[in-house]
Formats: structure tokens, sequence, C-alpha cells
């Protein structure tokens, strides 16, 4: 099952789960019209009609309009606020857990190993860097990610994980979220948690109906019921939760196994939540509604929860290390008060310093062998959500390699700003003057300093690493305001409109940079899926392959060739032509990349097979096509790791 197909089976779970949403509720409406015949009417015997007739004491058309409209109109409303209220995306959760966001640029150690290991897997995989919160008041080993898609994503420990966890076993843990993440996982979670909590507005209004008074008002005993239909679809509501998660995380334990190749990692995790006292349990107000969510059980025991959300410790353990002897190790744990209490701060250990070459340096054997300077066109799609190990170690190189002021400016917002600034600067002086006095007028004298500060640095980068780059300064740049974001995206589009030779990869990495931000700081809809048929996205399709094929080609029949060796791949019964230059510009592209971004998952599946037969006409994929295709692919929500072969680390001379 490649990644296509599990955004698919994230897509028909979503189906199930509506299914099963809607045998709930008839449920509960059943409930409700029952309660109200019995508190409104009483069981007096069988009513008799004016004709003599006896009538069904259990059908009273009044009532059942009533109970149905009500429970519905309480559930749905429900379902509807909370969902609303999550738009945010993950932020949203982790601050309704009471996580607190961790700052890029934190001096703290063991924040900066949680923060270190998030961004490896984040490299590693092709996603942008999430946001990381810490929930300081759990003393349990739990994680969570949550969001509606990789752009709005957030990744959640509590205390315990954080500070209990070796590198190792907390890689492993952020592994099994991260896969959660490439599968499709979040958006479902999410829609399970509005759900949960619209059948528990019931309980809600049957408390306020119990503590309303008079001698013969039957309020309080229609609030008794309510609340006990409630509970009973709540029940039903954990049952909804087990069906959905238990599954998903053996196959989340197995994918972040495979991704780090080291089970003793995600097992020494799961045998300490079963040797502390307080396992994985999460003491948060919303934690019952988010449980499903969580790397581990977060609600303790009880007959509500019987169905649990999670396989037993015991299961899951033995499914990743056969080899465990059954017994789980006692953990000792800090005093109470230092384990919630934030942690002081530690200085900052900082690597030493890489050796930068001039620019265009000649690859040394070893950084060949680790981001070949091609590959086949072949070898791409398989990757596409499928990290390995060998990815992992890569991108922890990389991002080692990289020069600690760039490092340090992707961890703070004005550096961050000045970083993708400097990557957007023309080539050309005179243009290139008239780009830093804009920035100087525009974003003020502290990013123009900044911005010609790393200018020289940021041109020694290999293209390889611009995209780490842009992910690495995501989390920092989320910070800022909106009147600051607001800002610096004019600034983006200005410096693109200006610069009339800019290369189709760098325009699309500044796209990339305001699509991943917008979701902070302007309020949209979550996006859905809106096309499943290739036919009306055929002028879109024709629009992106037809500016690749010009991109890699000098001469026109080389851009034909290169167009007829990917449009077979749409596997379209329309033919698709190449299009002429003025027809395939930056606007048409835009407006081409924004429609096919709400694609259905084979859709984009095949559309990326043809844009890397496009860019690979050849057989094979130069550095620089290599990265305008992941650049391209994460247009589309569909992260492509980095292009790897066989060793096991990056030369720090060729970055």
């Amino acid at each position: 099952m490649d990644f296509f197909d599990r955004q698919d089976r994230a897509r028909r779970n979503t189906k199930l789960l509506v299914l099963f949403f809607a045998l709930a509720v008839l449920g509960i409406i059943g409930g409700v019209y029952l309660a109200c015949v019995l508190i409104f009417t009483g069981l007096t015997g069988p009513e008799v009609g004016l004709d003599g007739q006896a009538r069904n004491p259990f059908w009273h058309p009044d009532i059942f309009v009533a109970a149905t409209l009500g429970t519905l109109i309480i559930i749905t409303g429900g379902s509807l606020y909370r969902t609303a209220s999550l738009a945010a995306g993950g932020r949203a959760v982790a601050e309704s857990l009471g996580g607190r966001l961790i700052d890029p640029n934190t001096r703290d150690l063991q924040e900066r190993k949680l923060l270190n290991v998030v961004e490896e897997m984040a490299l590693a995989s092709g996603l942008p860097v999430p946001q990381v919160y810490v929930l300081d008041q759990e003393p349990g080993i739990n994680a969570f990610a949550a969001g509606h898609s990789p752009t709005d994503a957030a990744i959640g420990v509590t205390r315990g994980c954080m500070t209990l966890l070796t590198r190792d076993e907390l890689q492993g843990v952020i592994g099994h979220e991260f896969s959660h993440i490439l599968n499709g996982d979040m958006r479902l979670n999410l829609r399970l948690m509005g759900i949960i909590f619209g059948i528990l507005c019931l309980t809600v209004i049957g408390r306020a109906l119990l503590r309303t008074r008079g001698r013969r008002n039957p309020l309080p005993l229609l609030g008794l019921a309510l609340i006990l239909i409630g509970w009973v679809g709540v029940f039903f509501g954990r049952l909804i939760q087990a069906a959905v998660s238990r599954q998903r995380e053996f196959l989340a334990d197995a994918a972040s196994v495979q991704f780090t190749r080291n089970p003793q990692g995600l097992s020494g995790a799961l045998q300490k939540i079963g040797g502390l006292i307080y396992g994985s349990t999460v003491q948060a107000e919303h934690a019952a509604e988010a449980s499903h969510l969580f790397f581990g059980e977060a609600l303790k025991p009880s007959f509500l929860n019987a169905f649990a959300t999670h396989p037993p410790l015991e299961e899951r353990i033995r499914a990743i290390d056969p080899t465990w002897d059954g017994r789980f190790p006692k953990v000792s744990v800090p005093a109470l008060p230092e384990l919630v209490e934030a942690p002081p701060r530690r200085p900052r250990v900082e690597p030493q310093p890489p050796v930068i070459l001039p620019p265009s340096p000649k690859p040394t054997p070893a950084a060949a062998a680790v981001a070949p300077r091609a590959i086949p066109a072949q070898a791409v799609l398989p990757t596409l959500g499928q990290p390995t190990p060998l990815h992992l170690r890569y991108a922890e190189a990389l991002r080692d390699a990289l020069p600690n002021s760039l490092q340090a400016a992707a961890r703070e917002p004005v550096g961050a700003m000045a970083l993708i600034n400097a990557l957007l600067l023309s080539k050309q002086p005179a243009l290139r003057q008239q780009q830093l006095d804009y920035i100087q007028n525009q974003a003020g004298p502290d990013v123009h300093a900044k911005t010609l500060d790393l200018a020289p640095l940021v041109e020694r980068v290999a293209t390889r690493a611009r995209l780490p780059l842009v992910d690495l300064a995501l989390p920092a740049l989320r910070r800022l305001s909106p009147a600051q974001f607001a800002l610096f995206s004019r600034t983006l589009v200005w410096l693109v409109e200006s610069d009339r030779q800019i290369e189709l990869f760098e325009y699309v990495l500044q796209r990339a940079v305001r699509r991943h931000l917008e979701p902070y700081f302007v309020k949209r809809r979550p996006t859905v899926a809106q096309y499943y048929a290739l036919r009306p996205l055929l002028p879109d399709c024709a629009v992106l392959l037809s500016a690749l094929a010009y991109v890699g080609s000098a001469q026109a029949g080389q851009a034909q060739r290169a167009f007829n060796a990917g449009a077979p791949y749409l596997r379209s019964t329309e033919p698709v032509r190449l299009l002429p230059p003025e027809q395939c510009g930056l606007a048409h592209i835009d407006q081409a990349l924004q429609r096919l971004a709400v694609a259905a998952p084979q859709i984009k599946r095949n559309l990326l097979e043809a844009c890397i037969h496009v860019v690979g006409a050849d057989g094979l994929i130069q550095e620089a096509e290599a990265e305008l295709l992941r650049a391209i692919a994460d247009s589309l929500d569909c992260p492509i790791p980095p292009f790897v072969e066989s060793a096991p680390a990056a030369d720090p001379q060729t970055v």
C-alpha cells in the first residue's frame, strides 16, 4: 500500500465514520423519544380514540418530531461548533489540551532534543516542520499529532514523554506520530473529536434541565434521562473511536520501526509506559474527546472506555519486539513539582561550524553517494510518503552541515524572514539592489540588514539544501503577527514579480512558504478533495507539464519530446498537448496548482508520475530538477523525501 492508497483508505474511513455517527444518532433519537413519551404522557394503559379503537401508547407524532429535531439540533450544533473551534488545525487541539508552544530558538536541552528529533523527521519525510507543544502538567508518557493536513499539523508531547525517554525512544514515538500525518489520519481524528463533543452536549443540556425547579416540573426528569442517554451515546462514541483507531495504531507502530529501523526505541518507550506509575494517562479537560489522537491510552480504565482506543501494551510491544520478556521496567520519575514546572533555561551547545567552500564546488565521492547528481526517473515515486532510515540519517547530517548562522536565523522570526528573502534575491546586480531597497523600505532596517548578512551564505548553499532551509524556518515564521505576515507575504510576491527571469523552482519555493503559513493567519475552511475525475483538470495538467518541459529543454524539439514522455502517465482518454510558453507562465502555473491541490489522491499520483517522466525524459533526474519536483509535490500535499542513494552522511562541503 503506497502513499496514495493510504490517502484513499483515510477517505473511505471518513465515510465509514459518518455511517457510524448516523447510526449512533438514530439510536439516541430513539432513546430521547422514548424518555419524552414516558415522562410527558406516562403509561396509564392504552388510549382509546373517539372511534373506540385503542391507540398505540408509544406513538406520538408531535413528541417524535420535537424529540428528533431537538436531538439533531443539539448534536449537530455541538459537532459543528467543535469542528469550527478546531478549524485552526493542530494548534487548536494542542492549546485545548493545555499545550505550550516550544520556542524554535529554545536553549533548554530537553526541548532542544525534542525539536531536533521533530526537525529530522520532517526533513527526512519531505514535510514542513510542524509546531511542537509540550503538555507541562502531564507526567505520563504520551504524544499526539493533530491537524487537517501537514500544513497546519502540530506535534504535542507530555512532560513525561520529553523528560523520561531517551533520544532513540523519543524518535520512535515521533516517528509513530509522523506516520499518522503521512497516512492522512489527522483529518479523520479531528472529525471524530467533533462527533464525540456533539454527543457530549446532550449531557450538558441534561445537567441544565436537572437544575430547574417546580413542583410539577417534568424537566428535571427529562434532564436525568438526557444525561443517561448522553452517556450511552458517549459509550457508542468510544466504540467508534476504538473501531477507527486500534488497527491504525499497529500500522503506525510498524511504520515508525520501518522509518527508524530501530524497534528497540519504540519498544522501550512502550515498556516505560507500562512501568511508569502515571502510565500514558492524560488529565487535560478535553482528553476524553481527543483520546484517539494519542500515542498511548490517554484515559484511565472505566466502564465508558472499556473499548480502548489503543491495543494493549503487551500486544504492541510483541508486534515489534518478539523477544520481549513480558516485564515492564520500573521507571523512576522526578518529584511532581519538578516535573510540571517549566525546566530552567540552559545554554545551548552549538555544533562546530562546517567548512564553507566557494560557490559551485565539485562534489566529493561521499557527497555524490548520498545526494546523487542524477537518479533514475522510475526511482522517485516509490519513495513518496515512504521515508527510510537512510533519509533520516541524511536529514540529520544535512541540517548539521548547514552554517550555524543560517540555522540560528531560521529559528527566530526576523532571521527567518531575511532567510527567505535571501533565497529569492536576483543574481543580476541592478535588480538585486532594487530588491534590497524595497526590503529596506517595506520590511524595515532589521530585516534588510539581516538579509544582507545572509545573502552571501545562501548563495553558497547547494540546491538540495534550500527546501530544508525553508522547512526549518516555518516554525519561526508562524510566530509572526498577522500584520507582519501580511507585509512579509507582499514582499515575497513583489520579489517574485520583480524578477522577470526568476526560475520556476524559486517561484514554487516562495509559493510553498505562503501556502504553509496562510492557515495560521487567514481563516479558511480546510481544503478537501473536490475533483475525482481528471477531465476538468486536463488544462491545468497541460500547464504544469508544459512548464516543466520548457524548464529542462534548450530547444522546442526537446520540450516536445519531454512533454510526450510524461503525458501518457496522466492516463487520460483525451489528448493533452504541449502549450506555447506564453500560456504556461507563473500566473497560469499558480492557478493550475491551486486546482490540482484539491484533486483526489489517484489523480495526484498520475500527475506526479507524469511530471517525473517529463523532467526525467532523458532517463535521469538532475539535482536541481529533483528539488523542483519536491517543491511541486509539496504544493500538492504529496511529500517526497530527499533523493539519496547509499551513503549515511552528507558532506558539509557541498551544503
